[in-house]
């Protein structure tokens, strides 16, 4: 229920923060341009941020695409992992992502009180967040700024593993020798904070 309660708040400062001019605040008064594209070109962009990310985790997921979802202006792309991570492995998947984002220059927003999800923006106004749901399924979204409205294709890029976008995904099925491993990561980071 907080969860849905954190995305529902992340969806809601997405939308108040679009603007016709092509520019978005952050609370810090900072500016960011967000490029002249339409939704096609943003959600392309989204599958980018994707693509990146997936090929910093090591060793790698496996990784289905989830249904897009496609607003007015905005465009969501999401993938989840079936990969099994376990409870003793979730913060080193966190620590992964973390310091991949900030690395591409990401501004960290906010995490959730249990620290199993965490939230960014990107330079050029895309939202991204991770998170840890039930039976420790790891989740990836990417919103899109506001754009000039167009039809929206489905990705391109094949899932690392079973195809589950036609269908709801079962809880995560694939052992990993790291992964899935009940004991802490060697050298493992902490989840995001500021």
């Amino acid at each position: 229920m907080k969860r849905r309660a954190l995305a529902a708040l992340g969806l809601m400062v997405l939308v108040a923060a679009c603007s016709p001019t092509g520019e978005e605040k952050e609370q810090s008064g900072k500016e960011r341009v967000v490029p002249k594209m339409d939704m096609q070109e943003a959600a392309d962009r989204a599958d980018k941020i994707l693509d990146d990310t997936f090929a910093a985790i090591t060793p790698p997921v496996q990784w289905t695409h989830r249904q897009t979802m496609a607003g007015n202006c905005s465009t969501d792309r999401k993938r989840t992992v079936m990969t099994i991570i376990s409870e003793e492995r979730r913060s080193a998947f966190l620590g992964v992502v973390d310091r991949h984002w900030r690395s591409k220059g990401f501004t960290f927003r906010a995490t959730s009180k249990d620290k199993l999800s965490a939230y960014y923006w990107t330079p050029d106004g895309f939202q991204v967040n991770v998170q840890i749901g039930w039976k420790g399924q790891a989740h990836l979204e990417v919103t899109t700024p506001c754009v000039d409205p167009s039809d929206v294709a489905a990705p391109t890029a094949p899932p690392n593993g079973h195809d589950y976008s036609k269908q709801p995904p079962t809880a995560p099925n694939v052992t990993s020798d790291f992964w899935s491993v009940k004991a802490p990561a060697p050298g493992a980071s902490a989840t995001p904070s500021s």
